[in-house]
């Protein structure tokens, strides 16, 4: 009997892992272009106000994350949403994420000119849905040991989560 027990819980665990991972990976097909990637001729102002209106229209928040593709810790962090489905379940369900390019070819300083300085990349700013900022967030605090921690990062969606500021 308690064999049976272990492994319907086991089975119950991957099920739920499968659809996690399913739903996560749908999440990820729906996203418009500028919640992918960095892309350094994209306008983060266009960008940012089809942002805003998703959010209003989906009762979400707005998180822009500022980096860029030169960015070795950018790639870190996409890599870890993408191996972490519920991270990604939690993120895209939270925010509306719009990724704004800084790099030499195209730093966006006009865009940025209404945040507060970065402490490094990626970088997170959180606005409402009617485009006030309500948070800098420095993504070094998402690690653990040198690489990114799922127990921190649900800590961070999770407060967001139930944020109704």
């Amino acid at each position: 009997m308690k064999m049976f027990f272990v492994r319907f819980l086991l089975f119950c665990w991957m099920l739920l892992s499968a659809a996690s991972m399913v739903y996560a990976s749908r999440l990820s097909n729906d996203l418009p272009v500028y919640s992918q990637v960095y892309d350094a001729n994209r306008n983060p102002f266009a960008d940012g106000r089809d942002a805003l209106q998703r959010a209003k229209h989906t009762q979400r928040k707005v998180l822009i994350e500022v980096g860029g593709d030169w960015c070795s810790w950018c790639h870190v962090l996409d890599a870890f949403i993408k191996q972490h489905p519920e991270v990604a379940a939690g993120l895209y369900e939270t925010f509306v994420v719009l990724k704004v390019n800084i790099s030499e070819s195209n730093d966006n300083a006009e865009f940025m000119r209404a945040f507060p300085p970065a402490q490094g990349y990626p970088h997170m700013y959180i606005t409402d849905s009617s485009g006030n900022i309500l948070h800098s967030q420095d993504t070094a605090e998402f690690r653990e040991n040198r690489q990114y921690s799922k127990r921190r990062f649900m800590i961070f969606l999770e407060r967001w989560k139930n944020n109704n500021e």
